[in-house]
């Protein structure tokens, strides 16, 4: 049970909610979980977030013993929840996650229970710290995974690391993406079929060496997986986790002096910032990394940049000399 469900639980044993909210409360979970299709982290953080809104609503203003108290709400009272949980130590990611958990759960009151408040559409969410992806560069990226063996117990396991690293770099997936594929996944062709978040399909094109890498891991495992069978399989023959590759990375990262960001996904924005700065255009490259949004890709243009303008600080003439010189 995730910590998220025993509070829930031990806040419903202490009737610290009404049953009517209780109810509600559930069937909002079971709404964004069937329906909505989020995975069960999503999940569980929104019930998290929402259960500690409703907990702070019951100090605020007293035992809400009615549902439809939620609709007359007040925009201070959103900004006093947030303020709340910005004491309690939350950081302006996390207290935008809390208020679109609450957010989706007045949504689901206006649609499916005939409760609205008009407030919630006037808090605005905390401002984000805009932080830009650290990918590796192409010479560090190729060393990571020809090195990322060097360590395996076994040859097999060795080329199981190799080939999933080469399907994150190769083909920009995620690591729960590449640990998720079945063995009928691969099929003859040169698509592969990826399930991203949301349930959300994307075919991604399989390049000949990540292909190579993944037939050299089949020929070596023994196991032999088929059919709905997990593609990569850890030591004892059940599905591979995503910790076991994250070790490797490790291994690998401090073997060869890489900085604490060089992590398997950060192969992922090598992928995208790599591609993009080989001429790729960001519409191609938010198909292939399955962003719902181009916004998202975006900050792989301002990391090409970014990168581009510090080439040229770092080479050119005038910029070097007018560092030495002490002047900007």
């Amino acid at each position: 049970m995730h910590k998220q469900d025993r509070l829930t639980d031990e806040l419903t044993i202490n009737a610290f909610l009404d049953p009517s909210v209780i109810d509600i409360l559930q069937d909002w979970r079971r709404y964004i979980s069937s329906e909505k299709r989020a995975s069960a982290h999503t999940v569980s953080s929104y019930l998290y977030d929402v259960v500690h809104f409703l907990k702070f609503l019951n100090e605020y203003k007293g035992k809400m013993n009615n549902p439809a108290d939620l609709s007359s709400l007040h925009v201070s009272d959103f900004r006093a929840f947030l303020s709340k949980r910005r004491k309690d130590g939350l950081g302006p990611r996390s207290l935008a996650r809390a208020l679109s958990a609450v957010r989706s759960f007045f949504r689901f009151l206006d649609r499916h229970k005939g409760i609205r408040c008009e407030a919630l559409a006037a808090v605005r969410t905390p401002k984000q710290p805009r932080s830009l992806p650290r990918p590796l560069s192409e010479d560090n990226a190729r060393q990571v995974i020809d090195s990322i063996g060097d360590t395996a117990p076994e040859g097999w396991v060795a080329a199981r690391d190799m080939a999933v690293l080469m399907l994150l770099y190769g083909g920009g997936l995620r690591i729960s993406e590449a640990l998720s594929l079945a063995a009928k996944d691969l099929n003859s062709g040169d698509m592969l079929r990826v399930i991203g978040k949301r349930n959300k399909e994307r075919l991604v094109p399989l390049l000949p060496i990540v292909r190579t890498a993944i037939n050299q891991y089949l020929a070596l495992c023994p196991y032999s997986p088929k059919g709905d069978a997990p593609l990569f399989l850890g030591v004892r023959g059940g599905r591979l986790g995503p910790r076991a590759v994250q070790a490797a990375m490790r291994q690998a990262r401090i073997a060869l002096g890489l900085p604490e960001s060089a992590t398997p996904h950060a192969l992922r924005h090598s992928f995208a910032t790599h591609l993009l700065g080989a001429g790729g255009d960001l519409r191609t490259i938010q198909e292939l990394l399955g962003h719902a949004s181009l916004s998202s890709t975006q900050l792989y243009a301002d990391v090409d940049s970014a990168l581009l303008m510090k080439t040229f600080q770092n080479a050119h003439p005038r910029a070097t000399g007018a560092k030495r010189s002490g002047k900007k």
